[in-house]
């Protein structure tokens, strides 16, 4: 026989600031999603079909596709914690920005309108062009921030010198414009880069004690080494989308003008859906990647929850290790690399619970808090503690089901597949 969810979610569709789910098809497995930008509203981003960035409506749920867009592969729901742009005129670095060394804006150095598409697929970029004089050619900006863990991060473009070199006060990394890839990076410093097609790259520097109102650096170079160098007048390089944001990794991105703006935590959230949860039995399954800021404690953050809320089956993280939590109690259950994602389910009923993930089975430790009896509602809090602990969480799929499903189910669901294309079948089981 076909055992198939009680609730399904691949996310692909949505009405207004509904999540739709495939099952069930009549409304009752949707889920609400609140966000918000302040003070400006409609300011959180993703990555749309066509791999371009875009603004989304607040509290719409963000369908963010691979970078590259649909030809890497399908959409999963993107949910982050709250997040503040420091960083003014994020777009228009010949108003807040200090120029060193570099032709004046109206010259060589304009408001880019023509030479190439930026990451919006419009042309919001700016070009920046050195001068002729033997110094160092960068935008700067002091930001209005405390001492701390921060992140800079700004989509760059060769437009003549093929390297840039980003700093949070003194220190920094530089990037290989036209490779891809980091050049070097300093002591204290954490450095990424991310292709974003048409020679735009995300240059991403994490610094974990930073002092207060630092200044952030943009510089250009003629190759990898940081040096004083003479311009040619006309060589530079195309900037874009900086942001400066409290933590060690980077969210997406939160345009900003003339002053810092904050997007709101995601909260997906489907309640009264005791129905579509198995009471006294049932099977709860994640298919998602994220990244660990880090932080000490267990956190629970997205989890099926009953009442009373000690009902409850979620996901938490301590360090960059994945934690399940059942009625409180936090059990180790691996490191996964967050970069190809964890698939996760529990199965339940009154003998306990057991833990699947990647395919590997977790025993929990068994007794009374280990046994559900009643749930009703479905969440991913990122409004919570979690928040300040994890970053870029995507759900690629997630279901619930009415039966525990057995341990060779489980293992069967939570194996990788050989590519996205197969989640439908693996989400539904023939049985003998």
């Amino acid at each position: 026989m076909i055992i198939l969810p009680s609730l399904e979610i691949v996310p692909a569709k949505y009405n207004g600031s509904t999540l739709l789910s495939q099952i069930p098809i009549d409304g009752t497995g949707d889920f609400t999603v609140t966000r918000a930008t302040s003070p400006i509203t409609n300011r959180s981003t993703r990555v749309n079909a066509l791999g371009l960035i875009e603004t989304v409506l607040d509290n719409v749920p963000r369908l963010d596709y691979p970078l590259g867009g649909a030809v890497n592969g399908c959409p999963s729901l993107l949910a982050e914690p709250s997040a503040q742009n420091l960083a003014l005129q994020s777009e228009a670095f010949n108003t807040t920005w200090s120029a060193v060394g570099l032709l004046a804006f109206g010259t060589g150095s304009v408001l880019n309108t023509t030479a190439t598409l930026d990451p919006y697929g419009t042309n919001f970029a700016d070009l920046i062009v050195a001068n002729t004089t033997s110094q160092q050619h960068r935008v700067d900006q002091t930001t209005t921030s405390v001492s701390g863990s921060y992140t800079f991060s700004v989509f760059l473009k060769m437009a003549g010198y093929g390297f840039g070199r980003l700093r949070i006060g003194l220190a920094g990394a530089t990037f290989d414009l036209v490779s891809g890839t980091i050049s070097s990076s300093d002591v204290g410093i954490i450095a990424s880069i991310q292709s974003y097609g048409n020679g735009w790259y995300r240059c991403i520097i994490s610094k974990a004690a930073s002092s207060a109102n630092e200044i952030v650096r943009i510089n250009m170079l003629p190759t990898a080494t940081f040096a004083d160098f003479e311009g040619d007048g006309t060589s530079g390089i195309y900037v874009f989308g900086a942001q400066y944001e409290t933590g060690s990794a980077a969210t997406s991105y939160i345009p900003t003008a003339a002053s810092p703006v904050t997007r709101g935590a995601e909260v997906v959230d489907r309640t009264g859906i005791s129905s579509l949860m198995g009471q006294t039995e049932g099977t709860f399954y994640l298919d998602m990647s994220y990244f660990a800021k880090g932080g000490s404690g267990a956190t629970l953050w997205l989890y099926i929850v009953g009442t009373p809320t000690s009902n409850n089956i979620g996901l938490g993280v301590l360090g960059t290790s994945v934690r399940s939590i059942v009625n409180g109690q936090s059990d180790l259950l691996s490191t996964p690399s967050t970069a190809n994602g964890v698939k996760i389910a529990w199965g339940y009923n009154g003998s306990g619970v057991v833990c699947f993930v990647n395919g590997v089975q977790y025993n929990l430790p068994t007794g009374g808090n280990q046994i559900i009896t009643s749930m009703n509602r479905c969440v991913i809090d990122m409004s919570s503690a979690g928040g300040t602990r994890m970053a870029d969480v995507r759900i690629r799929a997630a279901a619930l089901y009415t039966t525990r499903l057995t341990n060779t189910q489980l293992a069967l669901l939570t194996s990788p597949y050989t590519s996205y294309s197969s989640m439908a079948s693996a989400l539904s089981y023939t049985l003998g």
